[in-house]
């Protein structure tokens, strides 16, 4: 019985002892190369669905340590869908900006959010295109989108570019976002 509990223990804490995984460890090598500045004009960095997945697994707890669990990063041609369980209260909370009474109210608790966003990307810029957003399972298109991401995204992230193109750092080219992977070319 005894034993029982000691194996428990060190099973629970076995992931907090063995660090990193080796996909998060590959992916951060990977973007201290791209940001070095350092690669040859037409390299190509590959980030597998993998490496990208562990890396957003390991950096959103330093990011955002409350309220965002279980992200998930899933890749299509020119397209990528995020999703997470999130609280946007405690969100909020802990960017030290709490909501209203009613808006607590209204968003109080964990909720499945997924985002869906097309990439286009060239010449040294990127345009990420927000397609769909789904919050417990209730679809968010159209015009009601450009709402949310007027009046919420722009309004709290305000550096956050949607629709518009920006500039990409480190001399990229651009990315090719395919299902298995995103590779990153470095121009000039």
């Amino acid at each position: 019985m005894r034993r029982c509990k000691w194996v428990a223990a060190v099973l629970a804490f076995a992931p907090l002892v063995a660090g990193p995984s080796a996909d998060y460890l590959s992916a951060r090598h990977k973007f201290h190369l791209i940001q070095s500045d350092t690669l040859r004009p037409g390299t190509k960095v590959l980030l597998s669905a993998g490496e990208l997945n562990a890396w957003v697994a390991g950096e959103i707890p330093q990011v955002a340590p409350q309220g965002v669990r279980n992200p998930r990063l899933e890749l299509a041609h020119s397209a990528a869908t995020g999703s997470a369980l999130v609280d946007f209260v405690k969100l909020r909370q802990a960017q030290g900006k709490p909501p209203n009474w009613f808006l607590r109210k209204l968003l109080e608790g964990e909720r499945p959010v997924e985002v869906r966003a097309r990439i286009q990307s060239q010449s040294g810029t990127a345009t990420v295109f927000v397609e769909r957003v789904e919050i417990s399972g209730i679809p968010i298109e159209g015009r009601a989108l450009d709402f949310l991401i007027r009046k919420y995204l722009a309004a709290y992230y305000p550096e956050a570019k949607v629709g518009e193109p920006f500039a990409l750092k480190h001399r990229i080219d651009r990315l090719e976002v395919a299902p298995a992977a995103v590779g990153v070319i470095i121009g000039r």
